[in-house]
Protein backbone atom coordinates (compact mmCIF):
# COMPACT_ATOMS: atom_id res chain seq x y z
CA UNK A 1 0.00 0.00 0.00
CA UNK A 2 1.28 3.45 -0.87
CA UNK A 3 2.42 5.57 2.08
CA UNK A 4 1.48 8.77 0.26
CA UNK A 5 -2.25 9.42 -0.27
CA UNK A 6 -3.37 10.18 -3.82
CA UNK A 7 -5.30 13.34 -4.62
CA UNK A 8 -8.93 13.22 -5.68
CA UNK A 9 -8.32 13.54 -9.43
CA UNK A 10 -5.78 10.71 -9.38
CA UNK A 11 -8.14 8.48 -7.39
CA UNK A 12 -10.95 9.02 -9.89
CA UNK A 13 -8.67 8.40 -12.87
CA UNK A 14 -7.34 5.19 -11.34
CA UNK A 15 -10.86 4.01 -10.52
CA UNK A 16 -12.08 4.68 -14.04
CA UNK A 17 -9.21 2.62 -15.48
CA UNK A 18 -10.04 -0.29 -13.17
CA UNK A 19 -13.84 -0.25 -13.12
CA UNK A 20 -14.52 1.02 -16.65
CA UNK A 21 -13.67 -2.28 -18.40
CA UNK A 22 -15.59 -4.24 -15.74
CA UNK A 23 -18.70 -2.14 -16.36
CA UNK A 24 -18.34 -2.57 -20.10
CA UNK A 25 -18.00 -6.33 -19.66
CA UNK A 26 -21.15 -6.45 -17.54
CA UNK A 27 -23.12 -4.34 -20.06
CA UNK A 28 -21.86 -6.57 -22.88
CA UNK A 29 -23.63 -9.43 -21.14
CA UNK A 30 -27.03 -7.82 -21.76
CA UNK A 31 -29.25 -9.00 -24.65
CA UNK A 32 -27.95 -7.65 -28.00
CA UNK A 33 -30.42 -4.85 -28.73
CA UNK A 34 -30.45 -3.47 -25.18
CA UNK A 35 -26.66 -3.75 -25.13
CA UNK A 36 -26.44 -1.62 -28.25
CA UNK A 37 -28.76 1.03 -26.82
CA UNK A 38 -26.87 1.10 -23.51
CA UNK A 39 -23.65 1.50 -25.48
CA UNK A 40 -24.98 4.75 -26.92
CA UNK A 41 -25.66 6.08 -23.42
CA UNK A 42 -22.14 5.21 -22.22
CA UNK A 43 -20.60 6.74 -25.34
CA UNK A 44 -19.16 3.47 -26.61
CA UNK A 45 -21.24 3.73 -29.80
CA UNK A 46 -22.64 6.54 -31.89
CA UNK A 47 -26.37 7.01 -32.36
CA UNK A 48 -26.02 4.81 -35.49
CA UNK A 49 -24.19 2.19 -33.39
CA UNK A 50 -20.77 2.76 -34.93
CA UNK A 51 -18.04 1.89 -32.44
CA UNK A 52 -16.28 4.74 -30.64
CA UNK A 53 -12.68 4.32 -29.52
CA UNK A 54 -13.40 5.41 -25.94
CA UNK A 55 -16.62 6.40 -24.26
CA UNK A 56 -17.21 8.87 -21.46
CA UNK A 57 -18.04 6.89 -18.35
CA UNK A 58 -18.63 9.72 -15.90
CA UNK A 59 -16.62 10.71 -12.83
CA UNK A 60 -16.47 7.18 -11.30
CA UNK A 61 -17.05 8.85 -7.94
CA UNK A 62 -19.32 6.19 -6.48
CA UNK A 63 -17.08 3.27 -7.50
CA UNK A 64 -14.11 5.17 -6.05
CA UNK A 65 -15.88 5.51 -2.71
CA UNK A 66 -16.71 1.80 -2.81
CA UNK A 67 -13.14 0.68 -3.47
CA UNK A 68 -11.64 3.07 -0.92
CA UNK A 69 -14.13 2.03 1.76
CA UNK A 70 -13.14 -1.59 1.21
CA UNK A 71 -9.45 -0.84 1.53
CA UNK A 72 -10.05 1.49 4.48
CA UNK A 73 -11.23 -1.45 6.61
CA UNK A 74 -8.39 -3.73 5.53
CA UNK A 75 -9.84 -5.40 2.46
CA UNK A 76 -8.27 -5.74 -0.98
CA UNK A 77 -9.74 -3.49 -3.67
CA UNK A 78 -10.49 -6.52 -5.85
CA UNK A 79 -12.98 -7.74 -3.28
CA UNK A 80 -15.11 -4.65 -3.92
CA UNK A 81 -14.96 -4.73 -7.74
CA UNK A 82 -18.46 -6.30 -8.12
CA UNK A 83 -19.95 -3.76 -5.70
CA UNK A 84 -18.24 -0.86 -7.49
CA UNK A 85 -19.69 -2.06 -10.79
CA UNK A 86 -23.12 -2.46 -9.23
CA UNK A 87 -23.34 1.07 -7.82
CA UNK A 88 -22.17 2.61 -11.10
CA UNK A 89 -24.75 0.62 -13.06
CA UNK A 90 -27.48 1.80 -10.69
CA UNK A 91 -26.23 5.37 -11.05
CA UNK A 92 -26.41 5.19 -14.85
CA UNK A 93 -29.83 3.57 -14.74
CA UNK A 94 -31.05 6.45 -12.60
CA UNK A 95 -29.57 8.97 -15.05
CA UNK A 96 -31.49 7.40 -17.95
CA UNK A 97 -34.77 7.61 -16.04
CA UNK A 98 -33.99 11.05 -14.62
CA UNK A 99 -33.42 12.48 -18.11
CA UNK A 100 -36.80 11.14 -19.19
CA UNK A 101 -38.58 12.61 -16.17
CA UNK A 102 -36.89 16.02 -16.55
CA UNK A 103 -36.91 15.91 -20.38
CA UNK A 104 -33.24 16.90 -20.38
CA UNK A 105 -31.87 16.53 -23.89
CA UNK A 106 -28.16 16.54 -22.98
CA UNK A 107 -26.14 14.21 -20.76
CA UNK A 108 -22.35 14.40 -20.40
CA UNK A 109 -22.20 16.76 -23.34
CA UNK A 110 -23.97 14.30 -25.64
CA UNK A 111 -27.64 13.93 -26.60
CA UNK A 112 -29.55 12.12 -23.87
CA UNK A 113 -30.48 8.58 -24.83
CA UNK A 114 -34.25 9.17 -24.85
CA UNK A 115 -33.79 12.14 -27.19
CA UNK A 116 -32.05 10.03 -29.85
CA UNK A 117 -33.43 6.54 -29.30
CA UNK A 118 -36.87 7.31 -27.92
CA UNK A 119 -38.56 6.88 -24.56
CA UNK A 120 -39.07 3.08 -24.70
CA UNK A 121 -35.41 2.42 -25.47
CA UNK A 122 -34.12 4.69 -22.69
CA UNK A 123 -36.65 3.42 -20.15
CA UNK A 124 -35.91 -0.24 -20.84
CA UNK A 125 -32.16 0.32 -20.96
CA UNK A 126 -32.41 1.86 -17.50
CA UNK A 127 -34.39 -1.14 -16.26
CA UNK A 128 -31.78 -3.48 -17.72
CA UNK A 129 -28.96 -1.67 -15.93
CA UNK A 130 -30.80 -1.92 -12.60
CA UNK A 131 -31.05 -5.68 -12.98
CA UNK A 132 -27.47 -5.94 -14.24
CA UNK A 133 -26.37 -4.21 -11.04
CA UNK A 134 -28.02 -6.91 -8.92
CA UNK A 135 -26.55 -9.60 -11.16
CA UNK A 136 -23.08 -8.17 -10.56
CA UNK A 137 -23.37 -9.08 -6.87
CA UNK A 138 -24.84 -12.56 -7.25
CA UNK A 139 -21.52 -14.34 -7.84
CA UNK A 140 -19.81 -12.94 -4.73
CA UNK A 141 -19.30 -14.68 -1.39
CA UNK A 142 -21.10 -11.85 0.42
CA UNK A 143 -24.16 -11.67 -1.85
CA UNK A 144 -26.52 -12.57 1.00
CA UNK A 145 -25.57 -9.36 2.81
CA UNK A 146 -24.80 -7.05 -0.12
CA UNK A 147 -27.81 -7.62 -2.40
CA UNK A 148 -30.35 -6.51 0.25
CA UNK A 149 -28.28 -3.36 0.83
CA UNK A 150 -28.28 -2.58 -2.90
CA UNK A 151 -31.99 -3.29 -3.31
CA UNK A 152 -32.88 -1.16 -0.30
CA UNK A 153 -30.87 1.74 -1.69
CA UNK A 154 -32.48 1.42 -5.12
CA UNK A 155 -35.92 1.56 -3.53
CA UNK A 156 -34.93 4.66 -1.53
CA UNK A 157 -33.51 6.27 -4.68
CA UNK A 158 -36.72 5.62 -6.60
CA UNK A 159 -38.75 7.09 -3.73
CA UNK A 160 -36.51 10.17 -3.77
CA UNK A 161 -36.93 10.62 -7.52
CA UNK A 162 -40.71 10.42 -7.16
CA UNK A 163 -40.79 12.84 -4.24
CA UNK A 164 -38.73 15.19 -6.39
CA UNK A 165 -41.53 15.27 -8.97
CA UNK A 166 -44.06 16.08 -6.24
CA UNK A 167 -42.16 19.12 -4.94
CA UNK A 168 -43.23 21.25 -7.90
CA UNK A 169 -46.91 20.77 -7.06
CA UNK A 170 -46.61 21.65 -3.36
CA UNK A 171 -47.97 25.03 -2.33
CA UNK A 172 -45.12 25.62 0.09
CA UNK A 173 -41.77 23.91 -0.15
CA UNK A 174 -39.36 23.98 2.75
CA UNK A 175 -35.61 23.79 2.34
CA UNK A 176 -35.59 20.74 4.63
CA UNK A 177 -38.03 18.97 2.34
CA UNK A 178 -35.75 19.55 -0.64
CA UNK A 179 -32.75 18.32 1.36
CA UNK A 180 -34.67 15.16 2.30
CA UNK A 181 -35.22 14.52 -1.40
CA UNK A 182 -31.50 15.06 -2.05
CA UNK A 183 -30.68 12.58 0.72
CA UNK A 184 -32.86 9.93 -0.91
CA UNK A 185 -32.13 10.42 -4.60
CA UNK A 186 -28.39 11.11 -4.28
CA UNK A 187 -27.15 10.54 -0.75
CA UNK A 188 -28.56 7.02 -0.64
CA UNK A 189 -26.38 5.71 -3.47
CA UNK A 190 -23.27 7.33 -1.99
CA UNK A 191 -24.16 5.62 1.30
CA UNK A 192 -24.71 2.33 -0.52
CA UNK A 193 -21.32 2.56 -2.26
CA UNK A 194 -19.52 3.06 1.04
CA UNK A 195 -21.47 0.37 2.88
CA UNK A 196 -21.00 -2.19 0.12
CA UNK A 197 -17.28 -1.43 0.03
CA UNK A 198 -17.04 -1.83 3.81
CA UNK A 199 -18.93 -5.13 3.70
CA UNK A 200 -16.70 -6.40 0.89
CA UNK A 201 -13.70 -5.59 3.06
CA UNK A 202 -15.10 -7.53 6.01
CA UNK A 203 -15.99 -4.55 8.22
CA UNK A 204 -17.91 -5.14 11.42
CA UNK A 205 -21.42 -3.59 11.63
CA UNK A 206 -20.29 -0.46 13.50
CA UNK A 207 -17.57 0.43 10.99
CA UNK A 208 -19.89 -0.31 8.06
CA UNK A 209 -22.56 1.90 9.65
CA UNK A 210 -20.18 4.85 10.05
CA UNK A 211 -18.88 4.49 6.50
CA UNK A 212 -22.46 4.40 5.27
CA UNK A 213 -23.17 7.64 7.19
CA UNK A 214 -20.03 9.15 5.69
CA UNK A 215 -21.40 8.42 2.23
CA UNK A 216 -24.89 9.65 3.07
CA UNK A 217 -23.72 13.07 4.27
CA UNK A 218 -21.26 13.33 1.41
CA UNK A 219 -24.02 12.59 -1.10
CA UNK A 220 -26.18 15.40 0.26
CA UNK A 221 -23.20 17.77 -0.02
CA UNK A 222 -22.67 16.61 -3.59
CA UNK A 223 -26.33 17.23 -4.51
CA UNK A 224 -26.26 20.70 -2.97
CA UNK A 225 -23.24 21.61 -5.07
CA UNK A 226 -24.80 19.96 -8.13
CA UNK A 227 -27.92 22.07 -7.61
CA UNK A 228 -25.75 25.19 -7.54
CA UNK A 229 -24.09 24.11 -10.79
CA UNK A 230 -27.53 23.44 -12.29
CA UNK A 231 -28.28 27.17 -11.94
CA UNK A 232 -24.92 28.89 -12.26
CA UNK A 233 -22.68 26.23 -13.80
CA UNK A 234 -21.28 26.39 -17.32
CA UNK A 235 -22.57 23.93 -19.89
CA UNK A 236 -19.10 22.57 -20.72
CA UNK A 237 -18.66 21.74 -17.03
CA UNK A 238 -22.06 20.22 -16.30
CA UNK A 239 -22.65 18.51 -19.66
CA UNK A 240 -26.24 19.80 -19.54
CA UNK A 241 -27.90 22.95 -20.91
CA UNK A 242 -27.22 26.04 -18.80
CA UNK A 243 -29.95 26.75 -16.22
CA UNK A 244 -31.81 23.60 -17.24
CA UNK A 245 -33.14 23.17 -13.68
CA UNK A 246 -34.71 26.62 -13.79
CA UNK A 247 -36.14 26.07 -17.25
CA UNK A 248 -37.81 22.89 -15.98
CA UNK A 249 -38.94 24.70 -12.80
CA UNK A 250 -37.23 22.03 -10.71
CA UNK A 251 -37.36 22.65 -6.96
CA UNK A 252 -33.71 22.17 -6.05
CA UNK A 253 -32.17 22.97 -2.66
CA UNK A 254 -31.23 26.59 -3.52
CA UNK A 255 -34.62 27.19 -5.14
CA UNK A 256 -36.40 25.85 -2.05
CA UNK A 257 -34.21 27.97 0.21
CA UNK A 258 -34.97 31.05 -1.88
CA UNK A 259 -38.73 30.43 -1.93
CA UNK A 260 -38.73 30.05 1.86
CA UNK A 261 -37.00 33.42 2.35
CA UNK A 262 -40.27 35.42 2.68
CA UNK A 263 -38.78 38.38 0.84
CA UNK A 264 -39.90 40.35 -2.25
CA UNK A 265 -37.33 38.40 -4.26
CA UNK A 266 -38.86 35.14 -3.03
CA UNK A 267 -42.32 36.34 -4.06
CA UNK A 268 -41.04 37.31 -7.51
CA UNK A 269 -39.39 33.89 -7.90
CA UNK A 270 -42.61 32.18 -6.86
CA UNK A 271 -44.48 34.16 -9.53
CA UNK A 272 -41.98 33.05 -12.19
CA UNK A 273 -42.37 29.42 -11.15
CA UNK A 274 -46.18 29.68 -11.21
CA UNK A 275 -46.58 31.27 -14.63
CA UNK A 276 -48.15 29.13 -17.35
CA UNK A 277 -45.80 30.12 -20.15
CA UNK A 278 -42.48 28.28 -20.64
CA UNK A 279 -39.50 29.87 -18.90
CA UNK A 280 -37.61 32.04 -21.38
CA UNK A 281 -33.88 32.71 -21.23
CA UNK A 282 -34.65 36.07 -19.65
CA UNK A 283 -36.94 34.39 -17.09
CA UNK A 284 -34.15 31.96 -16.21
CA UNK A 285 -31.61 34.76 -15.89
CA UNK A 286 -33.98 36.71 -13.66
CA UNK A 287 -34.74 33.63 -11.54
CA UNK A 288 -31.03 32.98 -10.99
CA UNK A 289 -30.55 36.60 -9.93
CA UNK A 290 -33.50 36.46 -7.52
CA UNK A 291 -32.18 33.26 -5.92
CA UNK A 292 -28.77 34.90 -5.51
CA UNK A 293 -30.33 37.99 -3.92
CA UNK A 294 -32.16 35.92 -1.28
CA UNK A 295 -28.81 34.50 -0.15
CA UNK A 296 -29.90 30.98 -1.07
CA UNK A 297 -26.78 30.25 -3.07
CA UNK A 298 -24.55 30.92 -0.07
CA UNK A 299 -26.98 29.10 2.24
CA UNK A 300 -26.79 26.00 0.05
CA UNK A 301 -23.02 26.19 -0.12
CA UNK A 302 -22.81 26.41 3.68
CA UNK A 303 -25.07 23.36 3.97
CA UNK A 304 -22.81 21.42 1.61
CA UNK A 305 -19.78 22.27 3.73
CA UNK A 306 -21.65 21.36 6.91
CA UNK A 307 -22.63 17.98 5.47
CA UNK A 308 -19.04 17.38 4.41
CA UNK A 309 -17.87 18.09 7.95
CA UNK A 310 -20.43 15.63 9.33
CA UNK A 311 -19.28 13.06 6.78
CA UNK A 312 -15.67 13.38 7.90
CA UNK A 313 -16.72 12.96 11.54
CA UNK A 314 -18.32 9.62 10.69
CA UNK A 315 -15.26 8.67 8.64
CA UNK A 316 -13.06 9.18 11.70
CA UNK A 317 -15.41 7.04 13.81
CA UNK A 318 -15.00 4.18 11.31
CA UNK A 319 -11.30 4.08 12.26
CA UNK A 320 -10.03 3.69 8.71
CA UNK A 321 -6.46 3.11 7.62
CA UNK A 322 -4.80 6.58 7.77
CA UNK A 323 -3.77 6.65 4.11
CA UNK A 324 -7.23 5.59 2.96
CA UNK A 325 -8.82 8.07 5.35
CA UNK A 326 -6.79 10.80 3.66
CA UNK A 327 -7.91 9.64 0.21
CA UNK A 328 -11.58 9.51 1.21
CA UNK A 329 -11.10 12.97 2.67
CA UNK A 330 -9.59 14.13 -0.62
CA UNK A 331 -12.74 13.04 -2.47
CA UNK A 332 -14.87 14.84 0.10
CA UNK A 333 -12.85 18.02 -0.42
CA UNK A 334 -13.35 17.77 -4.18
CA UNK A 335 -17.10 17.63 -3.66
CA UNK A 336 -17.33 20.75 -1.51
CA UNK A 337 -15.18 22.73 -3.93
CA UNK A 338 -17.67 24.50 -6.22
CA UNK A 339 -15.02 24.72 -8.94
CA UNK A 340 -14.54 20.94 -9.05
Amino acid sequence: MSETPCDGATILAQTARIVGPLIRSRVNGLPPEIRRVAGVHFGWQTEDHAAVRAGVDGKALRPALCLLACRAVGGAAEEAHPAAVAVELVHNASLLHDDIIDQDTLRRGRPALWAVKGLPAALLAGDALFFAAVHALTDTDRSASTIPVLLGSVQALIEGEYLDTLLEAEAEVSEERAVAVAAAKTGELFACACELGALAGGADPARARHLRAFGQHLGIAFQCLDDILGIWGEEQLTGKPARSDLRARTITVPVAAALAARTPQAAALHALYQQDAPMSEEDCRQAAQLIEETGARETTLRRARRCSTEALEHLALAEPDPVLAAELGALANMIVDPDR
